[in-house]
């Protein structure tokens, strides 16, 4: 049991060794559009939401 998860963990180090980690620019950038897109989809759904709204209490 020991020795697998040794295997296992030694397994684990030499893939992550392979890892293309991104640099902190890339990384910065990510996370911008991230957040962008982020707030486009949820300012959408607010409005889509309040119309809905509107148009449902209209109904009734």
């Amino acid at each position: 049991m020991v020795a697998k998860i040794k295997k296992f963990s030694n397994e684990v180090v030499a893939e992550m060794k392979k890892v293309s980690w991104p640099s902190r620019d890339q990384l910065r950038e990510s996370t911008v559009v991230v957040i962008v897109v982020t707030g486009i989809i949820t300012g959408f759904t607010f409005i889509i939401d309040e119309l809905m709204t509107v148009l449902i209490k209209s109904i009734f």
